[in-house]
């Protein structure tokens, strides 16, 4: 990583409140050019807290894009960190429409040329798609990464209309832990307290809202830009990594968008591909962003339409692994997706019918869901996982490139009325060691359609077709390409109360490859990674980085497993304002091999914020759990909020949610 200290301009750092048509105020961080020029916006727009939470990576784009010649501003969502406000359901109709006003507001500052472009990760990502779709006449173009156009079928929630154990509670639990957090009063001063209250008043734990959402409805089609791409008009660079559960989307954005858009999908996990984490190899990502904002914000002509619609990894084949620096492969371009340099190519399974009914414990080693860059991310040898399903092999007599999402119909039959089909591809090398390559699901409920619930016909046979994941792999000869077909994938997806498992008949099933002609192309290059001065946030050792990312353990007279799971989202660091900033979340999911209803998820988070020279130390103790039986989830939250020694806080809630399609 190359740190640059020297700019085309200096640059001056103010926080403003920018103020809403309701009054409230919503907390900004602004890094200007030294210039009496005006000069185009860009916009990072998330509930994450610019004071400290995502502080680090601020420091790293937003003063580099300022001494390029841009205005970057990094707001707070409405009732989180310095901002004013209740907080409220993520996306909500709120908080895009405050986005709009915010960009608006960008637009008439006489600092401003009146063109504002959007970027971000993950939330970022998320509502500069959705502002877009909004279509503010300011904002000409974005750039979204890791995100997400179908916030049903392809976020937190569900997978192939299957709830995701793994990470809606997760991700649940994290929120409700950050949103429990007060402002800052180095900030805004003596009614930190009053406002924190107030925002603890409005918190309700977001797993109520997903969990009564359980198919493809009005909730999710609301910030789902697929539901109509021709309403945005701005120009998209969509960013995605191969490791990161979004890359469909780029995809999906390159095939429908209207407008000018590009697409670039790496071989990263949930992080900006400048980080240089793993896996790599990292790219300057900011010059490669500055040549799309200097196109379309300044009408500079910098080449970035000249190249393909499409950028895309192919990894070469590697063996299993949890973490690699970086990964061998280069890249392809292709024109336009569908691509036609890409032939779907069917395998036909073989053999005679095969009963698959998986342990509950399969998936233990699917590895984690977001793979942030840590040690034991991803999916470890797959053979344990190949033994508990039905497995179908094919040789490989020359190298088979895969670029796209593979394809399984698989003729089934059942004696319950629900069940759930997961399949993987996995690369297999001659020592036998099995590489996961990528993966699929579909609640068998919801063969006909994420809205809707069709129970299955019990005893009767019918073939379902779905899509598995997007990636980039190439086969070697000698190699063999295994598609693994399992009942179960625990915790990624919650099992099905009465799942029994299904007989699978290879007579007309199959899987599809998306097989990709043509060489690497050793002309798309990308500058190394740049990025503007650190904060100079200090990262104290501690005890708890002794903890094992991810154990398993086995009660084998129970037939108990249980995954626990360290995130590993920040520990302990102090800013240079003075703060210390310290978080630990533990995630626990335990199940009975033998039995779908002792599913069990709970997550624990602790932060504590404390200012000692202003003798403010407040902290947050959360705990969230989900069980179930074969009516109902049942959810069980809490959270104590302490002023000091000082309870200021409690509450539980305690809820049943009706078991109606997951």
């Amino acid at each position: 990583m190359q740190i640059r200290t020297s700019f085309p301009y200096e640059t001056t750092r103010e926080d403003v409140l920018i103020p809403l048509p309701d009054g409230t105020r919503l907390y900004a961080r602004v890094w200007r050019p030294v210039t009496d020029e005006p000069v185009p916006v860009l916009l990072e727009y998330l509930p994450y807290r610019l004071s400290d939470w995502t502080a680090p990576r601020d420091f790293q784009r937003h003063p580099w894009y300022a001494g390029h010649g841009y205005a970057s501003v990094r707001v707070d969502v409405r009732g989180h960190g310095n901002s004013e406000g209740m907080p409220g359901d993520e996306y909500s109709p709120a908080e895009l429409a405050d986005g709009v006003e915010v960009v608006n507001w960008l637009a008439a500052q006489p600092w401003s040329t009146g063109k504002v472009g959007m970027f971000g990760i993950s939330w970022g990502g998320f509502n500069s798609l959705q502002i877009a779709a909004l279509a503010p006449e300011p904002l000409k173009a974005i750039v979204t990464v890791c995100s997400t156009d179908d916030r049903y079928d392809n976020d937190v929630h569900y997978m192939g209309g299957s709830v995701l154990a793994v990470d809606m509670h997760a991700w649940a639990s994290t929120m409700l832990a950050f949103v429990s957090r007060p402002p800052d009063p180095l900030f805004v001063g003596d009614r930190w307290r009053d406002m924190w209250l107030s925002r603890l008043e409005a918190v309700d734990p977001f797993i109520h809202t997903w969990l009564d959402h359980q198919t493809r409805d009005a909730y999710w089609q609301h910030g789902s830009v697929c539901e109509d791409y021709s309403a945005i008009g701005a120009a998209v660079l969509a960013v995605g990594g191969f490791h990161d559960p979004y890359r469909d989307t780029v995809l999906r954005l390159v095939e429908h968008l209207p407008g000018d858009v590009r697409g670039l999908i790496g071989p990263w996990s949930h992080q900006y591909p400048d980080r240089g984490l793993p896996p790599g190899p990292a790219i300057g990502f900011l010059q490669e962003t500055l040549r799309w904002w200097d196109h379309h914000l300044k009408g500079v002509d910098t080449g970035v339409m000249a190249e393909p619609k499409l950028r895309s990894w192919i990894s070469d084949s590697h063996p299993p692994a949890t973490v690699y620096d970086e990964l061998p492969g280069g890249w392809v371009g292709d024109p336009s997706w569908p691509s036609p340099n890409v032939t779907p190519t069917p395998y036909a399974l073989q053999g005679a019918p095969v009963i698959v009914n998986s342990p509950q414990h399969t998936g233990l080693d699917a590895g984690r869901y977001f793979p942030f860059g840590n040690d034991a991310d991803l999916p470890p040898d797959q053979r344990d996982e190949d033994a508990k399903s039905a497995c179908f092999e094919f040789e490989v007599p020359s190298a088979v490139r895969i670029l796209g999402r593979p394809k399984v119909t698989l003729r089934l039959a059942m004696d319950t009325p629900s069940g759930q089909a997961i399949a993987r591809v996995c690369d297999v090398a001659p020592d036998g060691s099995s590489t996961l390559v990528t993966r699929g699901v579909l609640n068998l409920s919801a063969r006909n359609g994420r809205d809707r619930v069709d129970p299955w016909p019990v005893g009767e046979t019918e073939d379902v077709t779905f899509e598995l994941n997007a990636i980039g792999h190439t086969f070697p000869p000698g190699h063999k390409i295994r598609l693994a077909v399992s009942s179960a994938y625990w915790p990624w997806i919650w099992p099905q109360a009465d799942s029994a498992g299904f007989v699978l008949d290879p007579v007309g099933s199959a899987l599809e490859l998306p097989v990709r002609e043509g060489d690497l192309d050793p002309a798309i290059t990308f500058a190394a990674p740049e990025q503007s001065e650190p904060l100079g946030v200090v990262y104290p050792a501690t005890l708890d980085e002794l903890r094992p990312e991810r154990l398993v353990v086995r009660d084998v007279a129970k037939g108990e497993w249980r995954l626990e799971v360290d995130p590993r989202y920040g520990g302990t660091r102090v800013y240079p304002d003075g703060l210390e900033f310290t978080e630990d979340a533990v995630e626990t999911y335990t199940i009975n091999e033998f039995d779908p209803l002792s599913a069990r998820t709970r997550s624990d988070w602790t932060i504590r914020l404390h200012r000692p020279e202003l003798a403010w130390d407040v902290s947050i103790v959360s705990r969230s759990e989900i069980t179930c039986d074969a009516a109902d989830f049942i959810t069980s939250n809490e959270v104590v909020c302490r002023e000091g020694d000082e309870v200021v806080f409690h509450r539980t809630w305690e809820k049943r949610i009706p078991r109606t399609a997951g």
